[in-house]
């Protein structure tokens, strides 16, 4: 089941998050309003150099100050709030806030660890610690908005319409192995990271104890988050390629490796190796999205659907065409990718 939309201009020119709520609510057919959820790219250009921190507090005045005091440690808290919320039928049991932080390396444990490295550090900390407190979003300009409810109620209890982002996910969840909840909905943010998911991650398992030995925590009680970490371990930290990551999560069975040239024997062969432990097994429909990135694809034998669109300067990924074309009522160029082929988007300006 589930629903997911992504869509990214490739000027930047912002969309608002009006439409995203329209595109997601025409799929509630795919949900059963345990989650739902936004990410949007471009959101907070009066901070776009801090890292924006997106946290549920069970208990802002118990919670808070424990937070505070590990980021005063590690950096400077520019600016922080409560996220705005407006009446609508979700259950208010978080208080989502948001900061706006800049870690100083020089205050790290270890001498000059990487910026991302040591927000990744609090996010893995705090959230393993489990004590009232969740960060869920932790890119830079970027937030991730998400609730238990419909995607209409998530979007009316965020005001999604009154933010303006290049790139967005959303998605419109029907958990089927595990309970629904504020931090399991759509999207899984780690960093510039964010993915949102249809379907299931039978390796889960398997992933899960790959991801954890690089240090990562998985907390969210959910298959998608390891997908997350699964892309942040291949792009950011080991270097590969998007193109090649796909290949490392979703790989050509090997009678495919088979029949290929020399060369793509090779790499795939060496790819399928290297990274064993990272391929993702069971029915998936996955979107990935980072600040200058849009991409999707499917598992090997695509057992959940994945259409894409473009239009002018804008790529749109989806479980459903009639979701795209409630964005983009006029598109042509629709097509629907192969199993396991990744359709790109990148931001030229």
């Amino acid at each position: 089941m589930c629903g997911i939309i992504g869509v990214i201009d490739k000027r930047r020119q912002c969309i608002d998050g009006g439409s995203i709520r329209n595109s997601l609510a025409i799929m509630d057919e795919r949900g059963n309003g345990e989650g739902a959820g936004y990410v949007a790219y471009g959101i907070y250009p009066d901070f776009a150099d801090a890292y924006a921190l997106h946290v549920f507090f069970n208990n802002v005045h118990e919670n808070k100050p424990v937070l505070d005091r590990e980021l005063e440690k590690r950096g400077t808290i520019v600016h922080d709030e409560e996220i705005p919320t407006f009446a609508s039928k979700i259950k208010k049991v978080h208080t989502p806030w948001r900061y706006f932080f800049k870690p100083d390396p020089k205050m790290a444990p270890e001498q000059n660890t990487p910026a991302d490295d040591i927000i990744m550090h609090i996010v893995m900390s705090t959230n393993t610690a489990r004590n009232g407190t969740l960060i869920f979003s932790s890119g830079k300009n970027l937030g991730v908005f998400k609730a238990s409810g419909w995607p209409e109620e998530v979007a009316d209890f965020y005001r999604i319409q009154d933010y303006k982002g290049y790139l967005w996910l959303a998605h419109n969840r029907y958990p089927t192995n595990t309970a629904g909840w504020w931090g399991g909905a759509h999207p899984f943010n780690l960093l510039g990271w964010s993915v949102v998911h249809n379907g299931e991650i039978t390796s889960y398992g398997t992933n899960q104890r790959y991801i954890e030995s690089y240090g990562y925590k998985c907390t969210m009680y959910t298959d998608t988050e390891v997908v997350a970490y699964l892309v942040d371990l291949l792009v950011r930290k080991h270097g590969l390629s998007e193109k090649m990551a796909v290949r490392a999560l979703a790989p050509p069975f090997w009678n495919e490796i088979d029949r290929m040239s020399p060369k793509e024997e090779e790499l795939n062969r060496a790819i399928r190796m290297a990274y064993g432990p990272a391929m993702m097994n069971g029915p998936f429909a996955i979107c990935v999205a980072n600040e200058n990135t849009l991409f999707g694809f499917t598992d090997r034998i695509k057992l959940r659907p994945m259409v894409t669109g473009e239009h002018g300067d804008r790529l749109y990924i989806s479980s459903e065409e009639a979701a795209i074309r409630r964005i983009e009522p006029h598109i042509k160029d629709v097509h629907m990718p192969k199993a396991g082929e990744p359709v790109i988007g990148r931001v030229i300006a």
